[in-house]
C-alpha cells in the first residue's frame, strides 16, 4: 500500500527538576548544598532511510514522544538526559507544521537527519544558586517542558525521468521492460493507482530511476481523477516524459491536454526538459514519428514496449540528457564557489 501522506503527532521531553540536597558526612557537620541539576530531555528527531518507500508505518502510529529528563539528585549528581525518538522516512520526505503549514525540515538523502521539536532544559538544582552571602539555598528549578508539535509528513519521489500520460498509454509497460519493478498492468483504465519506481541499467554500470505516475486525466490539476494526488511525485523528477499510444484519436490534442495539466499545477515543473514518446508502435504496422508541433520537446520517440523496439534510442537520449543537466549543475556549482575578481 502507497502512503504518501500522513499527520502524526511528536512530542519532545520534558527536563527534569533540580534537586534540594544539602552534603551530610562524617565529621562535616555544615555541608553546603549539592543538589544536582535535571537531565535535558530528549528531541524528536527525523531520519532519511533509504529502505524505506513509504509513509504506511505512520497509519499504524501517529503518536512519537521522546523520553524525559532525569531529576538531580544529591551530591551534585546531574540527571541522566533523556533519549532522542527518531522518525525514520524515505528520501524525499517533506516535514511540515500542521497548523501553519510551515516547512520545518525536507529529507532528501539516506541518512540525513532534522531536529524537528527540542527537549526542555533541565531545572537548576540548589547548589546553583548558592552565594557567598546566600550560602545555604533552598531554591530549585523544574524542567522545562518539550516542545508538542502536530506535523503533516508528505512524501515526494526522487526520479531522473518521470512519465506522464493519460490511463492505458503504456507507462507501466514500459517500466516493467527498461527496469525491474515489476507494476500492475490491465486493459482497462487506471490500472496503476500508486507511482511506481523503477531503476534502469545501462552498460559500464550506468543507472537511472524512471517514476511511472497514474494517469493524468482533464482537470488533474483541479483533484479530478487521481492526477492531483500524484502530480506533485513529478516535481524531483528532472525530465519530463510525454507517452502517447499511436492508437489515440487525436495526438496533437492529447499532447497539449497533459502540457497544460503540468502547467497549471506548476509552471516551474513544465519547463523541465521533456521528449514526446509514441507507444504501441506495434499496432500501427509502420516505423515512423509522427509529426505534432511540440513546445521545446528535445526529441521525439516511436517505441514498443511490448516488441522491445525502439527502447535502445529512447534510454540513450535519457542518459545523454541527464547527463548533461549534471554536468550544467557542476558547473555552475564550482562558478558559485570560485571568489570573485
Amino acid at each position: 500500500m502507497f502512503v504518501d501522506r500522513v499527520v502524526v503527532k511528536v512530542e519532545a521531553g520534558t527536563g527534569g527538576s533540580g534537586c534540594t540536597s544539602f552534603r551530610r558526612e562524617h565529621r562535616v557537620p555544615m555541608g553546603g548544598p549539592d543538589g544536582g541539576d535535571g537531565g535535558r530531555g530528549g528531541d524528536v528527531i527525523v531520519r532519511g532511510d533509504g529502505n524505506l518507500a513509504t509513509l504506511l508505518d505512520y497509519t499504524y502510529r501517529d503518536r512519537w514522544v521522546a523520553e524525559r529528563g532525569e531529576h538531580g539528585m544529591g551530591s551534585n549528581k546531574t540527571g541522566h538526559s533523556g533519549s532522542d525518538v527518531v522518525l525514520p522516512v524515505p528520501p524525499g520526505t517533506i516535514v511540515r507544521r500542521l497548523e501553519t503549514r510551515e516547512i520545518l525540515a525536507e529529507i532528501l538523502d539516506d541518512g540525513q537527519t532534522a531536529t524537528i521539536a527540542k527537549g526542555g532544559r533541565g531545572g537548576k538544582g540548589n547548589s546553583f544558586f548558592a552565594t557567598a552571602t546566600h550560602q545555604s539555598p533552598r531554591e530549585w528549578q523544574p524542567g522545562e517542558e518539550g516542545e508538542t508539535l502536530s506535523l503533516e509528513l508528505e512524501l515526494k519521489l526522487i526520479a531522473d525521468v518521470g512519465l506522464v500520460g493519460q490511463p492505458n498509454a503504456g507507462k507501466s509497460t514500459l517500466l516493467s521492460v527498461i527496469s525491474a519493478a515489476r507494476p500492475k498492468i490491465a486493459d482497462y483504465p487506471f490500472t496503476t493507482l500508486a507511482p511506481n519506481l523503477g531503476v534502469v541499467q545501462l552498460s559500464d554500470h550506468r543507472t537511472f530511476v524512471v517514476a511511472d505516475i497514474p494517469g493524468i486525466i482533464e482537470g488533474a490539476h483541479e483533484g479530478k481523477g487521481l492526477g492531483i494526488q500524484f502530480l506533485r511525485h513529478l516535481e524531483r523528477t528532472r525530465i519530463l516524459a510525454f507517452l502517447i499510444p499511436i492508437d489515440a484519436m487525436d495526438w496533437q490534442a492529447e499532447y497539449d491536454h497533459l502540457r497544460h495539466e503540468v502547467a497549471a499545477y506548476s509552471e516551474e515543473l513544465a519547463e523541465r526538459p521533456h521528449c514526446v514518446v509514441f507507444t504501441k508502435m506495434d499496432l500501427f504496422g509502420e516505423d515512423y514519428v509522427p509529426p505534432i508541433v511540440t513546445q521545446d520537446a528535445f526529441a521525439m520517440f516511436a517505441i514498443s514496449a511490448a516488441g522491445r523496439t525502439g527502447l535502445d534510442s529512447l534510454l540513450a537520449a535519457w542518459w545523454g540528457r541527464l547527463l548533461g543537466l549534471k554536468r550544467n549543475i557542476g558547473t555552475e556549482s564550482a562558478r558559485a564557489t570560485v571568489p570573485l575578481p
